[in-house]
C-alpha cells in the first residue's frame, strides 16, 4: 500500500474586513480587536465590509479589473497574495504545473439593470415583447457569461499565470470543504504536487442579501458574537477572500519552501437535516479527529454561521468536545463558500505562532484557552446543508 504523502500549506492570501495579509489578521485577532461591522450600507442588516484595497497591487491592468465583478477582484487579489507568500508568483515553471481548485457561487447581478427592467415591465402593456427587447440589449449574452462561477479561476489564470488543471465547486459552504478535500486527496495520492485552493465572497450586494432574506437568514440587530447566549437568529455576511497554496512536502522541500503548517484529514458530509443530526455528525467527526491530536495543545475554530438551528446544534457538540473554541463569523462575518478556506488559513497561522487568539467577551464557549497551540480543528457547518471538518497541525 502506498503511503499517503504529507501536505504542507506553504502560502496564504487573506483579504477581509480586518485588512490584508496574514500579519494584520493575526495581530488584530491576538489583540482582541472588535470586528469591523456596518449597518448603514443595507439597513438594518449587519455585515462585515471589505477593508480598503488597492487592487492595482495584484491586478495591475485596469482592463482586467473592469471586466471582473467585485467578488472576482477579491478572489484574484487574494490568490496573488497566496502565490507571493509561497514564493511562486511569476515563477512560470512552477505555475505551469500548479493546479487550481476554487469554491465559488454564481456571478453578481447588475442591480440597476434588474430594477429598471422590473419597473418597466410593470408599466408595459406588452411585457413579453419588452422583455425580449431588453434581452437583446441590457441582458445580453456577455452579461450572462459574467455570471459563470468558473470565471474566478479563469481570471486568476489570466492575471497570475496559474495554468495547471482547474476545477470549480459550487454549493455554498460545502463547496469550500470539497475544494480543500479534493486538493488534499490529489496531492496525498500523488496526482498533484502543488495546488492553489481558495474562494471569495462579496457580501456588499443587494442580490445576495435578497436571496437570504427570502429565508429570513440575515442578521439585523447590533453586533453580538456567534455562540453568545440569547443571540438573535441569523448570519451577518462578510466580504472576504482566502487562498492557500497546498504542496506535497517533498515538492516544497525540493524548492526550499518552508511550511506554514501541515494539512491533516478532511471530513465531510451532506446529510438530511433532522433535529440533532448536526450534533451527531459533528460529534463523530470530532471523535475521529481527537484520535490524532493532543487535547492539551489543540483548539477548535468554528465556522458556525449564526443561523439556527444549525448553530445551536454545533455549539452542543463543541461544548461536549471540551476544547477551546473560537467562532470565525464573530471576527469576519459569514463568507459562505469562503468560510472553510479562511478557517484553514487562520488555523495554519495560529499553530505556526503557537498560540490561540483572544476570546470574545461574554461568550462562555470561548473562554477556554491553550498555552501552546500545536493543532487546530476547523469546522464548517452549512446554514442548511453541508458539513465539514479539517485538521491543521504545526510542523516540527
Amino acid at each position: 500500500m502506498v503511503q499517503a504523502r504529507e501536505i504542507w500549506i506553504t502560502g496564504i492570501g487573506l483579504l477581509s474586513s480586518l485588512g490584508e495579509g496574514p500579519d494584520i489578521h493575526m495581530k488584530r485577532l491576538n489583540d482582541g480587536d472588535l470586528p469591523v461591522t456596518d449597518r448603514t450600507l443595507f439597513p438594518p442588516y449587519l455585515l462585515h465590509p471589505l477593508a480598503k484595497v488597492d487592487f492595482d497591487k495584484q491586478i495591475p491592468k485596469k482592463g482586467d479589473q473592469r471586466q471582473m465583478e467585485p467578488w472576482q477582484r477579491i478572489g484574484t487579489y487574494a490568490a496573488g497574495l497566496a502565490l507571493a507568500d509561497a514564493g511562486i508568483a511569476g515563477n512560470t515553471e512552477i505555475l505551469q504545473k500548479t493546479d487550481m481548485i476554487v469554491a465559488a457561487a454564481g456571478g453578481e447581478r447588475d442591480s440597476a439593470v434588474d430594477t429598471a427592467i422590473l419597473t418597466d415591465l410593470r408599466r408595459s402593456n406588452a411585457p413579453d415583447a419588452l422583455l425580449n427587447a431588453r434581452l437583446q440589449s441590457d441582458l445580453r449574452p456577455t452579461l450572462f457569461l459574467a455570471q459563470l462561477s468558473n470565471l474566478l479561476a479563469g481570471n486568476i489564470s489570466i492575471v497570475h499565470g496559474v495554468v495547471g488543471s482547474s476545477r470549480t465547486f459550487m454549493g455554498e459552504e460545502g463547496a469550500g470543504v470539497s475544494a480543500v478535500q479534493v486538493a488534499h486527496a490529489r496531492i496525498a495520492s500523488g496526482q498533484s504536487e502543488i495546488a492553489l485552493v481558495g474562494s471569495a465572497y462579496n457580501a456588499e450586494r443587494h442580490d445576495t442579501l435578497l436571496i437570504h432574506l427570502f429565508d429570513q437568514l440575515c442578521y439585523k440587530d447590533e453586533f453580538v458574537p456567534v455562540f453568545a447566549p440569547g443571540r438573535p437568529d441569523g448570519f451577518a455576511l462578510g466580504s472576504m477572500g482566502a487562498f492557500l497554496v497546498l504542496e506535497s512536502a517533498p515538492h516544497a522541500s525540493a524548492r526550499g519552501a518552508p511550511p506554514i503548517a501541515r494539512l491533516g484529514e478532511i471530513y465531510s458530509a451532506n446529510m438530511r437535516r433532522k433535529p440533532g443530526a448536526i450534533t451527531a455528525v459533528l460529534a463523530k467527526f470530532l471523535a475521529e479527529a481527537r484520535q490524532k491530536i493532543d487535547p492539551a495543545a489543540a483548539a477548535i475554530l468554528s465556522g458556525a454561521t449564526g443561523a439556527e438551528p444549525a448553530t445551536a446544534e454545533e455549539a452542543e457538540a463543541l461544548a461536549e468536545a471540551g476544547l477551546p473554541v473560537r467562532a470565525l463569523a464573530s471576527r469576519f462575518g459569514h463568507g459562505v463558500e469562503a468560510v472553510f478556506l479562511i478557517g484553514i488559513a487562520i488555523a495554519a497561522l495560529a499553530v505556526r505562532e503557537g498560540r490561540l487568539f483572544a476570546p470574545m467577551p461574554k461568550v462562555p464557549l470561548e473562554q477556554k484557552t491553550v498555552t501552546s497551540l500545536r493543532q487546530a480543528i476547523v469546522t464548517c457547518i452549512g446554514h442548511w446543508r453541508g458539513e465539514g471538518l479539517g485538521v491543521v497541525e504545526a510542523v516540527q
